[in-house]
């Protein structure tokens, strides 16, 4: 898919129902087989960051939902993203909620999903991620309990079995809006059993461990969240996921059920992401998410304190190159404000 053949292609794309045109764009994606994209620019020293152990090559990172079942993380590394997270994956495949289930808001930028951790299983994408030792970059593996599960702390501790292997990190997923109850594992006294659960699942030497959590929080949750990740090893936190709440918007589709992404969760996204780093007091790294879509977004999300930050909604309207562009115009930024790295830049608005 080339770059500067978006618009033409997204104009294609937007005459498919939602969730067709992004089949179709995994497909596409699968034809190119890791070729044909414009080759990776030299590294840039400035954007190299370590979190977790782990050596970012840039901070911008595709967020989990667009590769549910990993089949293109090469693909979408090549594309300029420092790392890639796929999922959510289920120890049991699943069909996820009945369609639809995928809404564009053009007017807003946004998306509403309410896909319901849809995928093929964790074996299923085991198996692809089993031959990445061929792949160059960083691939994180975001997992999630089945909808019907009789006991989702032993689905999480299945998918930390299951996946540790074959991931550069692991993403513990309790804030999707789209599982009934998921949320609740949030709670003070539910995610202390889930994490003691899942650091003792994590093997010897085994891949960090990353909580996704949600933007809908009530006061003194971003506390309780930090203090119980603290307590159990958590290596970052992922802040935040998509959002129940409907800021203004223009789209005929505000009263769809769902998660909304997007333009319009910027600003409580970045809320939730200040509330986290002074609970935090920059204890534990925080990845940024929810309504990044330029090189200001990212700017304002690491200064904010997040240490890496990751996108998804922005690249269904501005296209694949998003990744590359914004690296580059922090890149840029980092020079024209006089720093050397972009850790220099992390929490910097406090």
């Amino acid at each position: 898919m080339g770059v500067s053949l978006y618009p033409l292609i997204r104009s294609l794309l937007f005459k498919l129902d939602a969730e067709k045109a992004h089949r179709a764009t995994i497909g596409l994606l699968k034809l190119r087989n890791g070729t044909g994209f414009p080759p990776e620019p030299p590294s840039t020293p400035s954007l190299e960051t370590t979190v977790a152990g782990l050596k970012f090559p840039n901070p911008v990172g595709l967020a989990a939902g667009f590769d549910k079942d990993a089949e293109v993380p090469e693909q979408m590394l090549n594309l300029g993203f420092g790392f890639v997270e796929v999922g959510t994956l289920t120890p049991q495949p699943q069909e996820g909620n009945p369609k639809p289930r995928l809404f564009r808001l053009v007017e807003d930028q946004a998306v509403i999903n309410r896909m319901g951790f849809n995928n093929r299983g964790m074996a299923d994408a085991r198996r692809r991620l089993d031959r990445r030792a061929r792949w160059r970059g960083i691939i994180g593996v975001n997992i999630g309990a089945n909808k019907n599960s009789a006991d989702r702390v032993a689905d999480y501790v299945a998918g930390v079995q299951a996946m540790a292997p074959v991931a550069d990190y692991l993403t513990i997923n309790i804030s999707s809006p789209n599982t009934p109850g998921l949320r609740q594992l949030q709670d003070e006294g539910a995610l202390g059993a889930l994490l003691s659960a899942v650091a003792e699942a994590r093997p010897s030497g085994g891949p960090p461990i990353f909580l996704k959590v949600a933007p809908d929080l009530g006061e003194g949750e971003p506390d309780q969240i930090v203090r119980v990740a603290l307590q159990h090893g958590i290596d970052a936190i992922i802040v935040a996921n998509t959002t129940v709440s409907r800021p203004k918007l223009q789209s005929s589709y505000v009263n769809e059920q769902g998660g909304l992404s997007g333009a319009p969760l910027k600003a409580l996204a970045l809320r939730a992401l200040r509330d986290f780093r002074c609970a935090s007091g920059g204890e534990i790294p925080l990845i940024g998410v929810g309504g990044i879509g330029s090189v200001d977004d990212a700017w304002d999300r690491i200064r904010a304190g997040a240490s890496l930050v990751q996108l998804y909604t922005a690249m269904v309207y501005e296209g694949p190159g998003i990744a590359r562009r914004i690296a580059r115009g922090l890149a840029d930024r980092l020079k024209r404000e006089g720093m050397s790295s972009v850790s220099e830049l992390v929490g910097t608005e406090s």
